[in-house]
């Protein structure tokens, strides 16, 4: 059988997992059989040649257990189960994937680091260097150094950070429910299922329920914020049901669920961010041979810069000159203007020696630049 759709259509894919799904409510323990049949969906991904991560909760749930703590816990109780818990996770997360070859590497973020500059570009440069080098990240949210109350529902929006710091493809968010209902299908018969969501509009925000009710704080609520943050990142997004085994093999060969469809790509979204959402904070000018690699599609090189203008950050968007200062488009430099003149002209073998340290050979990869016209 050929298998199509929007799961095996994702070069770069994420998957939320709950930690009602994960861990075992009785017992406090990680339900291994479950976990191992997720393990084996995300090696069947592999072998198609998908990169994957994994958002995980739940390291509360089996670490307040192993304290001894019973609900309700203050923050610092809570942070104290996640530092235990997030070590039985990652240890239950390696055995398994172990089992097929795969190297797991744990990461922990908070949306503190998705939304402040600098660390959003170290983070996305961890991930895409494990990526790189075939690891499965498993992420969870830093919930030790949290400053805010931890809440049900961060890690959905988390993945959704995630997706947009990454341009996946595609993000699966398992739950409790198939997907997306006109109303709260567990009190009210009337309810209708909605396979596909293509804007978010008023009508369907509205569907996640009152705030005060299980439908709405049980995490619909949280989904449909992370689905708005997919669409304008261009990347699909699906409510899944999760308990039963292999949950993600179910979605790929048609399982029922919600789609969050956007209208673009995960590259375009993030090229139409980097044009028209963000303020040039300098210049660079660049040589006839730069110019040209640039206008088939390339990447900017520290060789072909001839010039650094204004003071800009790492991170920071700047304008792309021709020699006679026609606008050439925009990107996001990979060096502050510093070290960007420092480096200007030189050869990307060259930046350790010069900068004593290795950053990127590009100055402007080709996935942060946008040529105009």
């Amino acid at each position: 059988m050929t298998l199509s759709g929007p799961i095996v259509e994702a070069k770069r894919l994420i998957l939320k997992i709950g930690s009602s799904l994960l861990v075992d409510e009785a017992s406090g323990l990680v339900r291994r059989s479950w976990l191992e049949s997720v393990c084996a969906d995300i090696a069947a991904c592999r072998q198609r040649g998908q990169e994957v991560i994994v958002v995980s909760s739940g390291a509360v749930a089996v670490g307040r257990r192993k304290l001894g703590l019973t609900p309700p816990l203050r923050l610092e109780e809570k942070q104290a189960a996640a530092a235990t818990g997030q070590i039985r996770l990652a240890h239950d997360y390696q055995e398994a994937l172990a089992h097929y070859g795969l190297t797991v590497a744990q990461v922990l973020l908070t949306l503190y680091d998705s939304d402040h500059r600098r660390r959003y570009l170290n983070a996305r440069a961890t991930l895409e260097t494990l990526l790189r080098l075939g690891a499965v990240p498993v992420i969870n949210e830093n919930d030790t150094v949290a400053t805010a109350e931890i809440r049900f529902g961060d890690n959905d929006r988390l993945a959704a950070r995630v997706a947009q710091m990454v341009s996946a493809d595609a993000l699966v968010l398992f739950s409790d429910i198939d997907g997306l209902y006109t109303a709260d299908p567990r009190k009210d018969p009337e309810a209708r299922f909605i396979p596909e969501v293509r804007e978010m509009t008023p009508a369907i925000e509205a569907m996640a329920g009152d705030p005060g009710s299980a439908y709405g704080s049980g995490g619909m609520i949280t989904k449909l914020a992370a689905a708005k943050i997919c669409l304008s990142a261009g990347c699909k997004m699906a409510i899944a049901r999760g308990q039963a085994m292999n949950p993600l093999a179910a979605v790929t060969n048609g399982g029922r669920c919600t789609w969050f469809l956007p209208e673009g790509s995960p590259r375009t979204a993030r090229k139409q961010w980097i044009y028209g959402a963000m303020s040039p904070a300098g210049a660079v000018v660049l040589d006839a041979g730069a110019v040209r690699a640039l206008q088939r599609g390339g990447s900017l090189l520290p060789a072909g810069v001839t010039g650094i203008e204004g003071e800009f950050d790492r991170g920071d968007c700047i304008l792309v000159k021709t020699a006679d200062g026609k606008v050439l488009g925009r990107g996001l430099s990979a060096y502050a203007a510093e070290d960007a003149r420092r480096i200007a002209g030189r050869q990307s073998a060259d930046i350790e020696t010069i900068l004593g340290f290795h950053g990127r050979d590009e100055l402007i990869h080709r996935d942060d630049l946008v040529v105009e016209g």
